[in-house]
C-alpha cells in the first residue's frame, strides 16, 4: 500500500512536468513552422494539456482497467470546469472575448450529449471509440480551419504574448518534446499501477479513484495553466485550455481507450458522473449568456457555486470510499 502511494505521488509529479515539457516543446516547434498562434493556443497548448488523461486512460485500458480510463476522462472534465474554472473565477472573474471560445462551448454541450448516448447500453464498444475519433478529427479540422482565418481574435493575441516571451531555439524544442513524450508513457504507467494497487486494497472501484485522485493529479497541468493566466490577465487562456481539454477528454481520451480495449460502463457513470458533467457544461454555457446576450463574464459568484458543486461531489465519492474500506 506504502508503496502504491508512493507511485501515485511519483508519478503524478512526473506525469504533470513531462507533459509540461511535451507542450512546450510542441508549442514552441509549431511556433518556429510558421503554425498561426490560435492554433497553438487552440490545438498544441489546449489539447496538448490533456496528455496526462490519454497516456494513463490508454494505459489503463490496455492494461484491463476500464473504470480507471472511464473515471480519468469524465472526472478530468468535471475537475476542470468545477474545480479549476471555479477557483479561478473566484480569484479574478473571467472576462470572455474570443469568438471561438463562443462557438466551442455550445460544441462541447453537443459532444457531451454524444458521450451520453453511447453510454445507454451500458458499454463502449470499439466501434463507439471510433465514432468519438472520427466526430474529434472533425473537431480538429474545424479547429484548424478557425485558426487560419483567426486573425484579430483575443485568444490568438494572448497565446501569441505567450509563445513569444518563452520561445526556445528549435532543436531544444525537438528534444524536450521527445523527452516529455517518453516519460509521458513511464510516469502513466507508473500511476496506473499505483492507482490500481490502492483501489484493490481500499476494496473500491477503479472508477471511483479515476475520478478523484487520477483525475485530480492529471487535471493539474490545466490548473497551473489557468493560474498562470490568472496572473497575466489572460482570461481567454483558461477558457480556451478547458474548452480544449475537455473536447480532447470527450473524444479523443475515452475514444482511445475504446478502441484499444472495449469499456464495460457502470450504471452511476451514467446517472452521476456523465450527467454532472453535461450539468457543469451547460451551466457554464449559461454562465456565460445572459438574456440579452453574451454577459462576457465568468463571475465570483459563479466560481462560487462551481467550486461548491466541486466538493459536494468529490466529498460523496471520498464517502463511498470510506464505506468500502470499513464494511
Amino acid at each position: 500500500m506504502v508503496m502504491a502511494i508512493g507511485a501515485i505521488i511519483a508519478g503524478l509529479v512526473l506525469l504533470v512536468w513531462s507533459a509540461d515539457k511535451f507542450v512546450e516543446g510542441a508549442a514552441a516547434v509549431a511556433k518556429h513552422l510558421g503554425m498561426p498562434a490560435l492554433l497553438i493556443g487552440m490545438v498544441i497548448i489546449g489539447f496538448g494539456t490533456s496528455a496526462p488523461e490519454l497516456a494513463v486512460s490508454a494505459m489503463a485500458a490496455a492494461d484491463g482497467n476500464p473504470g480507471l480510463a472511464l473515471g480519468n476522462g469524465y472526472g478530468s472534465n468535471i475537475t476542470n470546469i468545477a474545480l479549476i474554472v471555479g477557483l479561478t473565477a473566484v480569484i479574478a472573474p473571467i472576462a470572455v472575448h474570443s469568438q471561438v471560445i463562443r462557438k466551442e462551448l455550445p460544441i462541447l454541450v453537443a459532444l457531451t450529449l454524444i458521450a451520453g448516448a453511447q453510454l445507454l447500453d451500458g458499454e463502449l464498444s470499439r466501434f463507439d471509440g471510433w465514432v468519438l475519433l472520427g466526430v474529434f478529427a472533425a473537431v480538429m479540422g474545424w479547429s484548424i480551419f478557425q485558426g487560419l482565418r483567426g486573425k484579430g481574435d483575443s485568444l490568438s493575441d494572448e497565446t501569441e504574448a505567450q509563445i513569444g516571451s518563452e520561445l526556445m531555439p528549435m532543436k531544444s524544442a525537438i528534444v524536450w518534446l521527445i523527452i516529455g513524450l517518453v516519460l509521458l508513457v513511464v510516469s502513466s504507467r507508473l500511476l496506473v499501477w499505483g492507482a490500481v494497487t490502492v483501489a484493490q486494497t481500499l476494496g473500491v472501484s477503479d472508477l471511483v479513484i479515476g475520478l478523484t485522485i487520477v483525475a485530480i493529479g492529471t487535471s493539474l497541468p490545466e490548473l497551473a495553466s489557468a493560474l498562470a493566466a490568472v496572473r497575466k490577465n489572460e482570461h481567454d487562456l483558461i477558457l480556451g485550455n478547458i474548452l480544449g481539454s475537455g473536447i480532447f477528454n470527450t473524444l479523443a481520451v475515452v475514444g482511445l481507450a475504446a478502441v484499444i480495449q472495449p469499456l464495460s460502463v457502470e450504471p452511476e457513470v451514467l446517472y452521476r458522473d456523465w450527467t454532472l458533467m453535461l450539468a457543469l457544461t451547460v451551466g457554464l454555457l449559461f454562465m456565460g449568456f445572459g438574456m440579452t446576450g453574451w454577459r462576457k463574464l465568468i463571475s465570483r459568484f459563479d466560481g462560487s457555486i462551481l467550486l461548491l458543486v466541486y466538493v459536494a461531489y468529490t466529498g460523496y465519492l471520498l464517502s463511498t470510499v470510506v464505506a468500502a474500506s470499513t464494511s
